[in-house]
């Protein structure tokens, strides 16, 4: 008992708490930019050309069938490797955007950029599937329909199929969301700073495996569930209002 007053001292809690802004920040990215390239993906997948259903095949084939950290790893120990010898150090090194002395807009760290590329490199592939899913989900009538009426091939996927397939693949969505966010914590393995990094560095200090440990998965659970309640609001949304995909 002793203890855990000086695990419970300011500095350790904000050390957390830096982890799990940075862990959510990440996780907010990584599941905009998935879901983004994801439509293109199964977009690609279920309407493209041979050439662009080979190639959406071919990445596919690479990001779903390599364990996630190796991805991580490449991209943070491989791909320097192929960079000009100046880029990576320009990377590494702090800038900034400031006015007045307050500093509006700064660089990530590079193993921050690493990190939320091999995250979203992943994860498209799975995002894109499950989206391809929704889209077969959308009976043909609709296309035909929407065709009939003089919308352009665009406009049928953006205001027609889209919208109806997100509607069906919602719930799978905010699965993944949920596992992007656990995801996160293999960042730990090149350096980025999120919650499971820092709970690392909280443990190392104060030997307090139990009450750090269960503080970290009491924050990742709390993170889990604001992640739930924004999903379930989403798909409420949709189901209202099938054309706000």
């Amino acid at each position: 008992m002793n203890g855990l007053p000086s695990f419970l001292a300011p500095h350790y809690l904000a050390w957390l708490g830096e982890g799990l802004l940075t862990t959510l920040w990440t996780s907010v990215l990584v599941i905009a930019a998935s879901l983004a390239l994801g439509l293109m993906l199964a977009a690609a997948r279920e309407y493209g050309g041979p050439l662009a259903r080979r190639l959406a095949g071919l990445y596919l084939s690479v990001f779903r069938n390599t364990p996630l950290l190796v991805q991580l790893f490449f991209w943070y120990f491989g791909l320097p490797a192929l960079l000009h010898e100046g880029v990576l150090p320009w990377l590494n090194t702090p800038h900034a955007l400031a006015v007045g002395g307050v500093t509006l807009v700064s660089w990530p760290s590079f193993e921050f950029l690493a990190a939320t590329v091999g995250l979203v490199a992943y994860s498209t592939a799975y995002v894109g599937e499950d989206i391809r899913s929704g889209l077969r989900g959308v009976p043909s009538g609709q296309r035909q329909a929407a065709m009939a009426l003089g919308f352009t091939p665009q406009q049928v996927l953006t205001q027609v199929v889209f919208p109806q397939a997100l509607r069906i693949a919602a719930a799978p969505l905010i699965g993944q969301s949920m596992n992007i966010l656990k995801n996160t914590s293999l960042g730990m393995a090149i350096g980025l700073m999120e919650l499971s990094y820092r709970t690392r560095q909280v443990e190392a200090e104060t030997w307090k495996t139990f009450q750090v440990y269960g503080v970290s998965t009491v924050l990742y659970i709390a993170a889990i569930g604001l992640l739930a309640l924004a999903g379930a609001w989403w798909q409420r949304r949709l189901q209202r209002r099938p054309g706000a995909a």
